[in-house]
């Protein structure tokens, strides 16, 4: 049994469910059918499970350390991604042109999420690059893009993104590195930026960082921050990397979890002259970070989804097979003792965790196939898809950072002291995941994010969009007897979402109006979760309709859908509720008589 992967999940999701080769029988991604794509599947697991998955336990006991102004890695970290960039895998989702594979963004993301449940710490380093390198090719000059970008496409760079300081972390009006102008497109900067992941190491030739920072003339506030490339090394003319170009590595965090990936505090220009290029247009720097921001939100889910999965599948295994207790009424003490899986409670516990995280993984490959639409795949109006990728983002970020970590807290449970343990890996994946409710903005700026900005996009058409897309599942499940209760559930969700987003978006005071934006959040992610697991227990029906083998698989489908609906659903009617009603309880509560509690 592999921990860091369920193939016939992903295979049911990928294929019968979303019909992966369909959307990919024409456009740049014709021509990757499932065989192909089973074989790159194939290849991932295999390095994931050889490569990153047996040192997961040892690099979170022994992290990197900070000496002589530099992370000290152990060398099986860059082995290991060597391992990756050598099969080709930092290239996988670039286009030909540039030396990438050009699988799509759907396969890719599937295929790295195989190495973030083996061990996140380590792969985070070549996610971070690729979506950097992203962020060049699509604003960066001719020159930054072959000098810079392909060498992180090929694996031989590495990419971070600078963006908090020490007195401003979500705040980004309030930075204050500054990029001073010296000539022949060249700036200076100078400043101090934290919680950056993946820098100050020496594992790679070069690291390129991408800094906001503000021109001498720059306006107050995020209209006027720019985005500059500053690497690690100055290039010679030849394009290779030479000397240092004073980024500073002042310190390392030390972190509850994914301790293996540095996390640190550079300073730009302390020593010298720290040499940096313009990346896009003057002080349109949040526009182009945030392409990068937005891809790196979806992935900031999914590595929380497959957290959630490696802990579900290690727990499930243990209840299988520890033996524990007699059933309920059996007193005989002398009776053999049951597996663990046979209490009801356990079996709970399971369906909690198999809720979330297959949901959620429903969720985030939905989203990667709105993204390969939007970047040409498909015959779709890119503009409608844009606004629904921008409603679904702060909710893929953002729903399964809470309830997969909530599934990693019920596996630490079912395992009990156990769990607790660094015998074992849950206690581990809790501490990891519990990092990704935080960064690439909080829970509650995604809230504010989706309440106040995207749901208003385009009159609200994103979201009508999408409740458009829920209503036909809901439509085609009506008929289905077993679902018919389900659908009429989920239409008066849907009731809920529109009577909370009319309420909130009708009152003028903006603070009131997004009081509850975190609740709106949640809940309403709630809500496209449901209508997946509807989609999911509609899909397996078909298949036991049309004589598929292993119906027990499907049967825990429909199962998991009718736990859902009856367990988790209807909590959202009551955060919902208390955004409809406007419900001013955390808003009228004072500092003070916080404080006096």
């Amino acid at each position: 049994m592999s921990y860091i992967v369920d193939r016939h999940n992903l295979d049911f999701l990928l294929f019968d469910m979303f019909d992966l080769e369909k959307a990919h029988a024409s456009g740049p991604f014709e021509g990757q059918d499932r065989e192909l794509i089973s074989q790159l599947l194939d290849t991932a697991q295999r390095i994931a499970e050889a490569e990153y998955l047996p040192t997961a336990a040892t690099l979170d006991a022994v992290p990197p350390t900070f000496e002589n102004g530099e992370a000290v890695m152990p060398a099986y970290v860059a082995r290991a991604l060597n391992a990756y960039s050598e099969a080709g895998l930092s290239a996988q989702s670039f286009p030909e042109e540039v030396g990438g594979l050009g699988m799509s963004h759907t396969v890719s993301m599937t295929v790295n999420g195989m190495f973030s449940a083996a061990n996140v710490a380590i792969a985070n380093y070549f996610l971070l690059t690729a979506a950097a390198a992203r962020l060049l090719l699509a604003f960066g000059t001719e020159e930054q893009k072959s000098r810079y970008a392909s060498h992180m496409i090929a694996g031989r760079w590495m990419g971070t993104m600078c963006l908090s300081e020490p007195q401003a972390g979500s705040s980004l009006s309030d930075i204050t590195t500054r990029a001073d102008p010296v000539g022949e497109g060249s700036y200076h900067l100078r400043g101090t930026k934290i919680w950056i992941s993946g820098g100050g190491h020496r594992m790679s030739e070069n690291i390129v960082h991408l800094v906001l920072a503000r021109l001498p003339d720059a306006p107050a506030g995020v209209k006027g921050i720019s985005l500059f490339l500053v690497p690690q090394k100055r290039l010679d003319e030849a394009g290779r990397p030479g000397e240092d170009n004073n980024v500073t590595l002042v310190g390392l965090a030390h972190k509850m979890g994914q301790r293996g990936t540095t996390n640190c505090q550079l300073n730009f220009g302390e020593d010298g002259a720290s040499v940096g290029y313009l990346i896009g247009k003057p002080n349109q720097g949040l526009h182009a970070m945030f392409h990068m921001m937005n891809e790196a939100r979806i992935g900031v889910g999914h590595i929380a989804t497959m957290s959630g999965l490696m802990g579900y599948l290690y727990s499930l295994e243990y209840a299988n097979e520890r033996l524990q207790g007699r059933r309920i009424g059996q007193k005989n003490p002398g009776s053999p003792q049951i597996p663990l899986i046979e209490h009801v409670d356990i079996r709970r516990m399971l369906l909690a965790q198999k809720a979330a995280v297959e949901g959620a993984l429903a969720l985030c490959i939905y989203c990667a196939l709105l993204v390969d639409e939007q970047n040409g795949g498909g015959e779709s109006d890119h503009a409608d898809v844009a606004l629904l990728l921008e409603v679904l983002t702060p909710i893929v970020k953002s729903w399964p950072s809470e309830h997969c970590l909530e599934a990693n807290k019920w596996a630490m449970q079912i395992l009990g002291g156990a769990g607790y343990t660094s015998d074992h890996p849950v206690e581990r994946l809790y501490r990891d995941n519990r990092l990704n409710h935080i960064y690439e903005g909080t829970f509650g700026i995604q809230g504010i994010d989706l309440l106040g900005r995207k749901v208003r996009l385009g009159e609200g058409r994103g979201l009508a969009l999408l409740i458009q897309r829920i209503k036909a599942t809901i439509g085609e499940a009506a008929h289905i007897p077993a679902l018919s209760g389900h659908a009429a559930k989920l239409t008066d969700a849907l009731a809920w979402v529109t009577d909370a987003t009319a309420a909130a978006l009708a009152e003028p005071e903006m603070e009131r109006s997004l009081a509850n934006a975190t609740l709106y959040l949640d809940a309403t992610g709630t809500v496209v979760i449901g209508w997946l697991w509807l989609w999911q227990a509609m899909v397996a029906v078909r298949m036991e309709e049309g004589g598929a083998t292993n119906r027990a698989f499907y049967e825990a489908k429909r199962a998991t859908c009718d736990y859902f609906f009856r367990y988790q659903l209807p909590h959202a009617q009551i955060d919902l509720g208390l955004v409809n009603a406007l419900d001013v309880t955390c808003l009228t509560t004072t500092p003070e008589q916080i404080r006096a509690a």
